[in-house]
Order: structure tokens, then sequence, then C-alpha cells
């Protein structure tokens, strides 16, 4: 059976996140060692993979990764390793159309999303990030979902992100000059290309945009937890 490229690059971070919050803690050389020796496996899953990461280009060599995570660990609680934390927005308007941006990076059309900001709260890195992407101001009305971008394989980076919905309240749209390409209201007959998997998300965007008031949504609970089979993104 062919395994997936998001089954190894789970197994490769979950064993990395181990072994480096393991290091962090152990005062033991024995310890330090046979954990070094669990980053080195890890680094050989990783790699094959080939999935590129924050830092990691497709291709890098295994010693490259381990350098990579090693360089990253913390002692103590610091470095325990968790997943990084994402905040994105739906914003509607009056007109029932969805704020999107063009990524700089990539050309991609997607909702304003970034990584949560030490010192705000989900909500304030919402509303934020609006603002710097698109110049809209928005209110956060509620959270439409809690996602694991690795599970749902959006992202090599072990993430989860908060996905937003706001209303917008003011502002005029002004495209951030180094992230963004373009921004824009678009309704749903008339959506730019390409877009990142909206099958995943475009339905709940417009559901939340029309008024409807659905249950927040989140990734289902794995049973076994490790099963190599790839699940349903539900």
């Amino acid at each position: 059976m062919e395994i997936a490229r998001t089954t190894l690059l789970r197994w490769a971070e979950a064993l990395a996140g181990s072994a480096m919050t393991g290091m962090g803690f152990t005062e033991n050389l024995y310890e330090s060692e046979r954990f070094e020796e669990i980053l080195k496996i890890a680094s050989e899953i990783r790699h094959a993979a080939a999935v590129a990461g924050i830092g990691i280009e497709e291709g890098s060599s295994t010693n490259e990764i381990v350098e990579y995570w090693t360089t990253s660990i913390g002692k103590g609680v610091p470095g325990y390793i968790t997943p990084k934390s994402a905040v994105a927005t739906i914003v509607g308007n009056e007109k029932g159309e969805i704020l999107l941006v063009q990524r700089a990076d990539s050309g991609i059309w997607l909702y304003p999303t970034g990584w949560a900001d030490v010192g705000y709260s989900p909500a304030e890195v919402a509303v934020k990030e609006v603002r710097e992407e698109t110049g809209i101001e928005v209110e956060p009305i509620r959270i439409l979902s809690v996602i694991d971008g690795l599970r749902r394989g959006f992202t090599a980076v072990p993430l989860y992100s908060m996905i937003f919905y706001c209303k917008a309240v003011g502002g005029e749209l002004k495209a951030h000059p180094l992230e963004c390409r373009d921004v824009g209201w678009f309704a749903r007959d008339k959506l730019p290309s390409p877009m990142v998997r909206p099958e995943q998300w475009l339905e709940m965007a417009f559901d939340a945009i029309d008024g409807k008031v659905e249950p927040t949504k989140f990734d289902s609970v794995r049973e076994p937890f490790w099963h190599s089979d790839e699940p349903k993104n539900d």
C-alpha cells in the first residue's frame, strides 16, 4: 500500500516533536543520545515525504533537517514542542461578497490569514490581519472552525488554524505591499482563480456570509489515532 505524503509528514513531525521536547527537558546524557537518534529517524521519514516546510526546502538532506530541528530546541517549558497557531478570517459585506487576498509568494487567492502574534487575543489578531492585508476594518462575530492544517494537507508545518467570521465595518481596499499582490470583494459566481482548496472552506464561508449559523467545525477524532489510512476531512 502506498503511504500518502501527509501521513509520512505527520509521522515525522510527531516523532520529531516528542524527541525535541525530550531533549528540552532531560538532563541525562544517555536520554539525550536516544532522543537524537529518534530525531535522525524522523528526518529520514521527513525527507521521504519530500514536502517543503518553514525553513526546510523540498529535497533538503536529512542532516539539514536535523540541524533545523535541533536549532529550535529550548529548555524546559519553552522547549515543549506544540503546533504553531494561525488566525484566519472570513469577511463578508452588505452585498454578500467575500473578501479575498492574492498571496504575494504564490499568486493564489485565499481569505486573510496570519500567524497568531504574542500579546493579542485571537479575535484581535483577526482584526489586525485583515486591516494590514486589505485595509478593511472588521468586527469579529464568531469562530467558524478550528482545524489541523497538517491533517488537512495545506501546510507542511504542524499548525492549528482558527477561522473567524467577521463583518466589514469600514476601511478601504488596499493590498499590503509585501504580503499581497491584490485584494478584492468577490461574489459567489465571480470568484478569482486559483484558490487554495476551496472545497474545504468556500461553502462554510458563504453560509456564514448569508447569515446561516452552524456549529463550530473541527476535525473528527480518528479511531485509532495512528491508523495509516488517510481519514476523510469532515
